[in-house]
This record gives structure tokens, sequence and C-alpha cells, in this order.
């Protein structure tokens, strides 16, 4: 793998993750110390971060993380709406109903195992996969692309539930009745149930005490 493609998988799986809080500062020296590369392959990774809207010019000189308000995360979730319906309504109309089924039958299962691990990377994966599958079955390229980068985001304001078995475990439940509307082909159930999962997610990720922590101004 390139020096920079592993500098920008990185960084951006360290911002992700909240390794890399809001408002820190990236200093291309003090990463290729720490990366143990040169400076241009982190300057080409900041400069696709900042692409992604995960980092942003500080004072004209270098970048820092890219803060994570409360108006972010609505205008996040505005985004989502649109598309994640769209692609249920498509993957209900299009996706095969047996991939769907298994689908739900593993996420009925999923609030057991949230106890195992703090980080939960199960049940993400699971999601995830869901998320392919409803990528693959909608069948557009464009949706998926547009999709792609609010997932980037996502990911990070997802961090801000981990803490919280109990949502995750709601949250499960309301995967797997996405899942079950598409794999009985209703296509406005899929939407409906989309759009309460989309509902309850916002209103947790405002109310997390980390998003307070991060940007003052969201509470």
């Amino acid at each position: 793998m390139r020096a920079g493609e592993r500098a920008y998988r990185e960084l951006r799986a360290d911002i992700v993750s909240w390794r890399l809080v809001p408002g820190q500062v990236l200093g291309e020296v003090d990463l290729s110390e720490r990366l143990g590369i040169s400076r241009t392959p982190v300057r080409e990774a900041l400069s696709r971060l900042t692409a992604d809207g995960l980092t942003e010019p500080h004072n004209g000189r270098g970048v820092v993380v890219s803060a994570l308000s409360a108006d972010d995360v609505r205008a996040l979730y505005e985004l989502r709406d649109t598309l994640d319906c769209r692609a249920a309504e498509l993957a209900a109309q299009r996706g095969d109903p047996e991939t769907f089924r298994t689908l739900a039958d593993e996420l009925s299962h999923a609030a057991e195992r949230l106890s195992d691990d703090p980080d939960h990377p199960a049940y993400y994966e699971l999601v995830d996969r869901m998320d392919e599958q409803i990528d693959a079955a909608a069948g557009n390229p464009y949706l998926q692309q547009a999709l792609e980068n609010v997932r980037l985001h996502l990911a990070r304001v997802r961090r801000l539930a981990t803490s919280d078995p109990q949502r995750l475990a709601a949250a499960a439940a309301e995967h797997e009745a996405i899942a079950r509307a598409i794999a009985h082909g209703d296509a406005p159930l899929a939407v409906a149930t989309t759009r309460v999962h989309l509902k309850n997610a916002l209103s947790k990720a405002l109310g997390s005490p980390a998003l307070a922590v991060a940007c003052p101004e969201a509470s």
C-alpha cells in the first residue's frame, strides 16, 4: 500500500473513532514522525481528509479535525432521510427476499451479543453488511456513491451512541424491521421503518454528552 493511502486510512480511522477529536491540530511534522513516512504522503492524506470534510484549514497553516456540531448532525440526517429511504424503497422493489430474511434473522439476535465487546464490532459489521446489501439491491451506482460519503460521516456520529447498549439494542430491532419490510417487498413499509430508525438515531445523537463535550455550542 502506498504511504499516502496508508496515512489517509489510519488518520481517517482515528478521526471516525474519536482518537483524534474535533479541533485537534494535525501537523505534518508530528504526523510524519508518528507514521514513519515523509511529509509528502502526509500532506496528500490531509488533503484527502479535507476533501472528505473530516479536516479543515487552521489559521492558514495546517489543518484541524473538523468540528461536529448539532447543526452538522441534523444536516447529515436530513440528507440520510432522502438517500436511505429511497435506497430502502428500491431494495424492496428489486432485492432478493431471502438475502434480507437472513439479515433480519441475524439482527433479531444481535442484541444478545452487545455485551461481548464494548466497541461492538460484530454489531457494526452486521449493520455495514446490511447497508451493502441494500446498495446492491437498489442497483443505482449514483445513489450508492452519494451514500458512501454520508456513511463516512455517519460512522463518526455512530460513536456517540457506542456506550449505550440499550440504544444499540433498539437500533438492531429497527434494522430488523427494515430488513423484513424489504424481504416482503413492501416498499412503503421499508421507507416508513427506515424513517423511524433515522428519527430515533438522530434524537440519540443530539442528546449525547459526547457531542456536547466536543462542541459545547451543540448543547
